[in-house]
């Protein structure tokens, strides 16, 4: 048994990826707030006369209307709410990168409205060139681990359950939170009760907190990612080995 036709209307949606299909489709992947990241097959996509190509665009708000049974549905329908919006250089590979840890770590067919919110309000953040791209990355990553069910611990310390305090050291366990370090501080997830604190009230207003958010959220989504590797991230690195202070991975 398939199970029953699903017919969708009008859903609000973006393009994270897509592949092509046969000698003129594609298979497109999509993140939406009801049904979560589905693949659709949009048949005769890439052919010149069709009216897909130009609605279909990454980071451009759109409604989406498919149908079908099972994991993968047939698309019948897109238009643009509204234009793309224009991302360029390190923000353009921030949306990818965003893209693909959706991707490779939120499953099909499970909704999670507040993350398609997550995700809208960080394309808004990056295609704003007045503010600085890094904040919204690492508020997105966070927003990303709460909604899969594996928020980081942020608030007291795991040992005793007692409040963080910002003038103390901490060393971060993934598996159970931060524990007071008592003596000399060594191993890469060493942290201020202040970075974790700005972190979990989602302020990181100062270099030093966005600094150690950046390498506690990397920690974290590695250890979701089991050993996958992130194509964006590569191309990050490159992009910060010539100059360009990519914010991301």
């Amino acid at each position: 048994m398939s199970g029953p036709r699903l017919q969708v209307s009008l859903e609000p949606a973006f393009l994270l990826h897509h592949y092509a299909w046969r000698d003129s489709s594609r298979i497109l992947e999509l993140m939406t707030p009801n049904h979560g990241r589905v693949g659709v097959f949009a048949r005769a996509s890439r052919r010149q006369r069709s009216g897909l190509p130009a609605a279909l665009q990454p980071f451009g708000a759109l409604l989406v209307s498919w149908s079908g049974r099972g994991e993968a549905g047939r698309l019948t329908g897109a238009e643009a709410a509204r234009p793309p919006l224009r991302l360029k250089g390190q923000r353009l590979m921030s949306g990818f990168y965003a893209n693909e840890l959706i991707m490779k770590l939120l499953p099909r067919n499970d909704p999670h409205p507040a993350l398609y919110s997550a995700y809208t309000e960080l394309l808004t953040m990056l295609s704003d060139e007045t503010k600085e791209p890094a904040r919204p990355l690492r508020l997105f990553e966070k927003r990303l681990l709460e909604n899969l069910g594996w928020g980081l611990r942020l608030d007291c310390d795991c040992s005793n359950g007692q409040p963080l305090d910002v003038q103390r050291t901490y060393r971060y366990h993934l598996d159970s939170g931060p524990e007071e370090v008592h003596g000399v501080a060594e191993g890469s997830l060493i942290f201020s009760g202040a970075s974790l604190l700005s972190l979990a009230g989602e302020e990181l207003d100062d270099p030093r907190s966005l600094a150690d958010a950046r390498r506690l959220l990397r920690a974290a989504l590695d250890l979701c990612l089991d050993g996958r590797s992130l194509r964006t991230r590569e191309v990050l690195v490159a992009m910060r080995a010539h100059g360009a202070g990519a914010p991301g991975g």
